[in-house]
């Protein structure tokens, strides 16, 4: 096959490749830089000279064939290789530019996140910044963000994520409520009103590592709940039960004494950082870039 020919096909798979990942021809014609009807003559082309059907269409959706689903296995990582290639060469000669969505929770963010979203525009001035605190990950299928910075496990496998960094989380209470309920060994929570995240599918059970390794179950009934890190905080300042908070929200109350850290011989995990985003083949330079600064410059935190 001459080489102008084989151009030609890859371009019209390409077109096919995005039709699918964007799940329509006008959002892939947006995407290509090309018109909603060429997308479309590019499709019906690649469908002749393969003498099938690749598609299957009706107004509200389209379907990949049988066919349709083997050549974009095929084709996908070739052409993801293509534009990779052709990217990294662009991106050592022209600038990163565009409007970047980004959320996360307001605890974390004006913590950690504001700071270096300030420092990655001064390195990328082209780049604008929308930033939004606690918006749900079905923001991101609607596509009013690029970009969601989340904390603790990821349950949703619809999205693709990237782990940033880790954080430790401390079980805390106030000294009037300790005065009330005292709590010398893990078994002492059974019995203590605890202040739960409603995020988490069992806010009150927890599995911690003692002092000789051996790992325990912990638990107790829920007295309070909240969604917010900073509300949660503020209950349990009030004395009003046992909580789990990250170790970076409470370590001034702890330092003032407002606060006290519960069995501190016994561990609980590690928390993940992570940032989540659409499960799309083309990932915007911009988001690209914005996670790997986030990797460069976030580490553990206490």
């Amino acid at each position: 096959m001459a080489r102008t020919a084989i151009h030609t096909q890859l371009h019209r798979v390409q077109t096919f490749l995005a039709v699918v990942d964007c799940g329509s021809y006008t959002k892939a014609a947006d995407y290509l830089s090309i018109s909603k009807a060429m997308a479309s003559l590019h499709v019906k082309a690649l469908e002749e000279s393969l003498s099938v059907a690749l598609l299957l269409r009706n107004t509200r959706s389209i379907s990949l064939t049988e066919s349709g689903q083997a050549l974009y296995d095929e084709f996908q990582d070739i052409v993801s290789g293509i534009d990779h290639a052709f990217e990294s060469v662009m991106q050592r000669r022209s600038r990163i530019t565009g409007h970047l969505r980004i959320s996360t929770t307001s605890e974390y963010g004006e913590r950690y996140l504001l700071p270096l979203i300030a420092r990655f525009v001064k390195r990328h001035p082209d780049i604008t910044i929308s930033y939004d605190t606690n918006s749900s990950l079905s923001d991101l299928v609607a596509e009013k963000l690029d970009l969601v910075v989340r904390l603790g496990s990821l349950a949703d496998s619809n999205f693709k994520s990237r782990k940033l960094a880790d954080y430790a989380i401390w079980l805390v209470a106030a000294p009037a409520f300790l005065a009330r309920h005292p709590i010398h060994a893990p078994a002492d929570l059974a019995t203590a009103p605890w202040i739960a995240n409603s995020n988490l599918s069992a806010p009150t059970q927890w599995r911690m590592q003692g002092p000789q390794g051996q790992s325990i179950e912990v638990g107790g009934p829920m007295a309070h709940q909240s969604n917010a890190s900073s509300a949660i905080r503020s209950l349990a300042l009030a004395g009003l039960g046992v909580a789990v908070l990250p170790a970076w929200l409470v370590e001034a109350d702890l330092a003032s004494g407002a606060l006290q850290r519960l069995l501190p011989a016994y561990n609980l995990p590690q928390q993940a950082i992570s940032a989540v985003f659409p499960n799309s083949r083309h990932l915007p330079r911009k988001t690209r870039a914005f996670i790997d600064f986030l990797c460069e410059h976030l580490g553990p935190t206490a």
